[in-house]
């Protein structure tokens, strides 16, 4: 009799078990389930951003052969007419200047486009990781990276992991010539007054230099970086939850744009 009652109870505690061993089983499955859900959609709302970018390009394109086919046919007409093309040589030098501009801003779309692509590609694992986002922003390429990854509540001092990321990350952008990066510091709407950091501008300067000096410290040239601190004043969301705290705690890397990207503003000054 008794050895039947204890083989009921190890045959009930095998059961009990086999059924926790599941229940952890699914639940894992779920949230890698999730991750994956998470990543592909990061994933593609890069590849849209790119897609945009190159849009952006090719309608340039067309606009310049548009010109292009224009002036000719200016041309072809003033002389079948039998006029003096010479006479409109103001005409003409304001089109030509006009296709030369739009020849420029084209090479710099292609420039910047062949950028953003290098740069996606070398960061790519660190995206998939979840060690930082890429982003296109007014047409600038940022990589922003959590604040949790950088820094503790209320410190300046970049942690272990945070130093991992940004050691990578100096190496990538290391590799960019002719560029320009503004390390800009953001935090949430908590305020902070401390005898260091009497508001959220002093932490959120303090952070980015802190930042700019490691990647300075791993290769990167001083002269190419620059610090800033937003505090508050620059969230990605609202700051109406914990987690959309965390978004806007954060130090976001910007690449900026080339002198020769920028519109010709000479004539403002004649």
């Amino acid at each position: 009799m008794k050895l039947r009652t204890i083989r009921t109870t190890i045959l009930a505690t095998s059961l009990v078990f086999g059924s926790g061993c599941l229940m952890r089983q699914s639940t894992h499955e779920k949230a890698m389930a999730k991750a994956k859900t998470e990543h592909d959609a990061k994933v593609a709302d890069l590849d849209k951003q790119i897609a945009d970018l190159t849009a952006k390009r090719d309608a340039l394109q067309k606009e310049i052969e548009a010109q292009t086919v224009t002036l000719g046919d200016l041309k072809d007409r003033l002389e079948k007419l039998g006029q003096n093309v010479d006479s409109l040589t103001k005409d003409n030098a304001e089109a030509e200047k006009r296709l030369e501009e739009l020849r420029k801003q084209k090479a710099a779309a292609d420039a910047r486009l062949a950028t953003f692509k290098s740069l996606l590609s070398k960061l790519r694992s660190m995206i998939d990781s979840g060690q930082l986002k890429v982003i296109i922003r007014d047409g600038r390429m940022i990589i922003a990276l959590p604040n949790d990854i950088l820094f503790d509540s209320g410190k300046t001092s970049v942690k272990k992991e945070g130093k991992d990321a940004l050691e990578k990350v100096a190496q990538v952008l290391a590799t960019v010539p002719d560029r320009d990066f503004l390390v800009a510091g953001h935090t949430d709407d908590v305020p902070i007054k401390t005898a260091q950091f009497p508001s959220n501008w002093e932490l959120s300067t303090a952070r980015a230099v802190e930042v700019v000096r490691f990647l300075v410290s791993k290769g990167m040239s001083g002269k190419v970086l620059a610090a800033a601190g937003f505090a508050e004043f620059d969230p990605v969301v609202k700051n109406d939850s914990d987690a959309n705290r965390a978004q806007n705690r954060r130090i976001e890397i910007v690449l900026q744009p080339n002198i020769g990207d920028l519109p010709n503003l000479d004539d403002l000054t004649k």
